[in-house]
Order: C-alpha cells, then sequence, then structure tokens
C-alpha cells in the first residue's frame, strides 16, 4: 500500500470516528438519562395494566357511601348494602399519603364480618402452603379438598409499619380477630387466618419481585364448583369493591388452590383479571389489596339459618320512598352479572321474545364438578324427564298462546348462554338445585315454580324469590316423584295469570 494511500484510509478512519461520537453526543442530549426511583428496590418489576374494566351502568344501582347515620342493624341495608359502618384502623397511614402503608377493616355488626383493606402489603406465595391451583380438573383427579385449601405461616403476608413498632411483630392480635374476623360457624375462616399471617416489616424492607398497582381483591374460595355458593362468592367480591369505594373494577387473586372450573368464565368477565396466589413466581407486593369476606358471611347464606325479613323491589321505588324492609341490591348485582356478558339491556325495552312466553325448565344433569367428585349428579325430582316431556307436550297443544319450553341444561352451556335464558324467560321451573340460584339476574316479571322433594326441602330459592320481589310457586311432594298432570295444573294457572 503506498503512502498517499495509507493517507487517505486514516483520514477515513478518523472521519468516521468523529461522526459516531457526534451521533453519540446527539443521542444523549435528545435523550437524557431517566431518573431512578428509590421507593422500590431497583431489582424489582411493576406491573401496571391501564385497562382496569370500567363498572357499568345499572339501572338498579343506589349509592354505597356510607350514610351520616348507621342503617337500623336489621335493617335490609345492612344485611344486602353497605351496614360496614364500624372502621377500624389497624394501622395508620403515617403522614396521610397515598402512598402510605394501612391496614383497616369495615366491620359489620348484622353480617358479623368484615370487608378489610391494605396498602403496600407483600404476599409471599412460598409462605402459604397449598396446591398451585389453576390446573385443569383432569390433571387432579383424587386431589384431597385440604391440598388446596390455604395454611398461612407467619409472615405469609408482610406490610411497612411505623419505626417504633417491632419488625415481625403480629399486626392483628387475637382479640381483634376475635372481634372483627370471628369464626363464627366456618371451621377453617381462612380470611381470619390470612389478616392473622401479616407481620410488621420497617421501611424498605419489603422483598418485592413485582408490584401491582391498581387495586386487587384476594379472595379465597371454598365450594368453587356449586353455583350456589360461588354466586355468594361473587356477591361478597362485588360488595367488598363498592364498600372500598373502587373507582373501577379490581384485578383478583384466587388465594387458594382449586383447580380450573367451568364457573371461572364469570370471575374473569366481572373483575378485570383474574390470577392463582400460586402462579407468582416471587413475593409480590400490592400498592392497594382488597380483602372479601367468606361467601358464607352474606346474607344470601345467612339467611338459610336466620330470618331476614327484606321484600325485593325497584331501586326506583327506594330512591321516591326509602325502606328498610325492602333492597334492591340484588336486582342490582344480577344486573352486573348481565352487564359483564354485554347482556344488559336498557330498562324500557322488552326482554322477553315476542314469540309467545318463554317456560324455562332448569335441568339437573350429570357432569365432574371438582376433583373429589365422582360426576353423576344426585337427583331431586326422580322423574325429571318425565315432566319436561309432559311439559313439552301440553306447550305443543296449548292453543291460546304460544308457548316456548326451553331445556335448560345448564351444566353444559357457557355461562351467558345460561343468563341469558334466565333473562328471557317468564316462567322458571325447576327442582331444587343450584341452577336456580341464576335468579338472581331474572327480570322483575319473572314467575318462578319450584318442584320440592320431601327429602330435600331448604329455602334457597324461596327466599332469593323474596329478595328479589319474584311471584314464587311451589309444589311439596310427598318423596320425589312429581305426577306430571299436577305440574301441568300449576303451570297451566300460572299461564293463566299471564294472559295466555
Amino acid at each position: 500500500m503506498s503512502r498517499r494511500q495509507r493517507a487517505l484510509l486514516l483520514r477515513t478512519f478518523l472521519f468516521l470516528f468523529s461522526l459516531n461520537a457526534l451521533s453519540f453526543a446527539l443521542y444523549f442530549l435528545l435523550n437524557p438519562h431517566p431518573t431512578l426511583t428509590l421507593d422500590k428496590p431497583l431489582h424489582t418489576k411493576t406491573l401496571t395494566q391501564k385497562s382496569l374494566k370500567p363498572w357499568p351502568s345499572l339501572p338498579s344501582f343506589l349509592p354505597w357511601a356510607p350514610p351520616l347515620a348507621p342503617p337500623s342493624p336489621r335493617s335490609c341495608e345492612s344485611y344486602f348494602g353497605n351496614g360496614f359502618s364500624d372502621r377500624v384502623d389497624v394501622l395508620r397511614p403515617g403522614s396521610g399519603s397515598e402512598t402510605d402503608p394501612f391496614l383497616r377493616c369495615f366491620h359489620s355488626r348484622t353480617l358479623r364480618s368484615s370487608v378489610c383493606e391494605a396498602g403496600r402489603i407483600q404476599m409471599d406465595p412460598a409462605r402459604i402452603r397449598m396446591s398451585a391451583g389453576g390446573e385443569r380438573l383432569e390433571s387432579v383427579i383424587g386431589r384431597g379438598e385440604e391440598e388446596e385449601m390455604p395454611r398461612f405461616e407467619e409472615g405469609a403476608f408482610e406490610i411497612e409499619a411505623a419505626p417504633d413498632v417491632e419488625s415481625g411483630a403480629a399486626v392483628a392480635d387475637e382479640g381483634f380477630l376475635d372481634r372483627y374476623l370471628p369464626e363464627g360457624q366456618v371451621q377453617d375462616h381462612t380470611m381470619r387466618a390470612l389478616v392473622g399471617s401479616v407481620r410488621s416489616v420497617r421501611r424498605g424492607e419489603l422483598r418485592c419481585s413485582q408490584w401491582v398497582e391498581e387495586p386487587t381483591l384476594l379472595v379465597t374460595r371454598f365450594e368453587y364448583a356449586n353455583v350456589f355458593h360461588t354466586v355468594t362468592d361473587w356477591y361478597s367480591a362485588y360488595v367488598s369493591s363498592r364498600v372500598t369505594n373502587l373507582p373501577a373494577r379490581p384485578h383478583l387473586v384466587f388465594v387458594d388452590g382449586h383447580c380450573k372450573a367451568q364457573l371461572e368464565e364469570t370471575w374473569e368477565a366481572l373483575f378485570s383479571s383474574v390470577r392463582y396466589a400460586k402462579n407468582f413466581s416471587g413475593p409480590v407486593c400490592f400498592r392497594h389489596a382488597i380483602l372479601s369476606p367468606l361467601g358464607y358471611e352474606t346474607a344470601l347464606f345467612k339467611g338459610l339459618s336466620e330470618t331476614i325479613s327484606c321484600q325485593g323491589t325497584t331501586a326506583k321505588i327506594l330512591r321516591e320512598n326509602p325502606d328498610n324492609e325492602k333492597t334492591a341490591r340484588l336486582s342490582e348485582f344480577g344486573e352486573m352479572l348481565k352487564a359483564a356478558f354485554d347482556l344488559l339491556v336498557d330498562e324500557n325495552l322488552p326482554t322477553k321474545p315476542s314469540t309467545g312466553p318463554n317456560v324455562l325448565f332448569v335441568r339437573r344433569e350429570d357432569y365432574l364438578a371438582h376433583p373429589r367428585h365422582s360426576g353423576r349428579v344426585e337427583s331431586r325430582l326422580s322423574n325429571e324427564q318425565e315432566i319436561f316431556y309432559a311439559i313439552k307436550n301440553w306447550a305443543a297443544n296449548h292453543t291460546k298462546c304460544k308457548i316456548n319450553v326451553v331445556n335448560g341444561l345448564f351444566a353444559h352451556m357457557p355461562m351467558k348462554e345460561q343468563l341469558c335464558a334466565i333473562q328471557e324467560a317468564s316462567v322458571v321451573i325447576g327442582a331444587h338445585g343450584a341452577g336456580l340460584t341464576h335468579l338472581v339476574a331474572a327480570t322483575p316479571d319473572t314467575i318462578v315454580l319450584e318442584i320440592i322433594s320431601s327429602f330435600y326441602r331448604r329455602p334457597h330459592f324461596s327466599l332469593i324469590s323474596r329478595w328479589k320481589g319474584l311471584e314464587y310457586h311451589a309444589i311439596n311432594l310427598a318423596g320425589s316423584y312429581a305426577r306430571p298432570p299436577m305440574v301441568i295444573d300449576e303451570l297451566s294457572s300460572i299461564m293463566r295469570s299471564l294472559k295466555c
């Protein structure tokens, strides 16, 4: 290479080097270093989703803000609405800032339970002994229920406390738990155990691998595959969200180890997201966590063993004339269920088919519910198929109007189809079974006919009908066999009242 070529090559190299340095200088001038926040350890990541589902507009919605004077302990609002009027601050925010840690409970003397919420609280899944949860049912056949229920070690939950509080101390003592989270008739009160596991740490000692910035419900389920008990869980989660005045539908974390079930699709429709506690890879911190009471502590369940003298009515009537013995809360909740599946229609528009009234016969059928289930469902009506065919033949020969008989095989229908069938029904008929719990989503003009075996007389659906304000009829059997003419006579009388 000649001297002239070497000089040219050197000048080219120097030019490219200078150009590259200039490019770097311009980049850093226009893109300064981001400011590092020391609020959280630098190795953690923040889980932030700006897509919380909004609350839908519900025709039966009434304000949930606590009144100036607490409602009467025996009022319908205390049972079904915001009777959580006793606020107890377990851990007060230090400076009053929204970013300060806190733990408080709203106690209901009527239901003898509390909705609790916490800020800057850490959950360590490794300190919660239970199965992973969320598995396919077929993969965990035979798994024991005790494996799925959470057992909390000390420090399963940790929260930052004031400097004068001893690190590792229990935040809530037994006296607090007995007063505000009593066990009652629940042998294994998981929410009480969760709060009892909370330990204090000093500021900056939380070991968060992830942060969840948006409000999150923590829920423990027991009879998670049963529609009635799951509806009590849905209702408790909805009430907890309203009592704590959440601006949008929260995320939800199952603090249990149950496998996936058919009803999980409704949890996902109701709330912004659903996740299992054991699915987190390490300690997770919540900016705002809400602890939902057990479904056993709702009025829906407590009403089975104690008298709740409430009559369902419309929100319009209650707005004009408040009444302690009337409620529209179950109608509000039923509308929430329908809105979650985009089924809510304008209250001034018809919900029933124009081709004639629907008679929905809710059936009991075999299905595999959970890992300990045989797949066979106990029959409450020994001749259910015979009754169904008798109703179909009667409707086919009915001349005064066209009657549509709907076969309600709910166990194998998506939830949206189940709710649609309930909404469109003029008459709902069925033997005692969890599928009738869908009456919470029925329209006010729906008529209920329950066929009750003498071997299983329970008040679940007469109570739901009363609390919803639905017209209710019952056929009480001597045994489990229903004579078709007796059922047809009762159904004919109901249809005559509908001018059909």
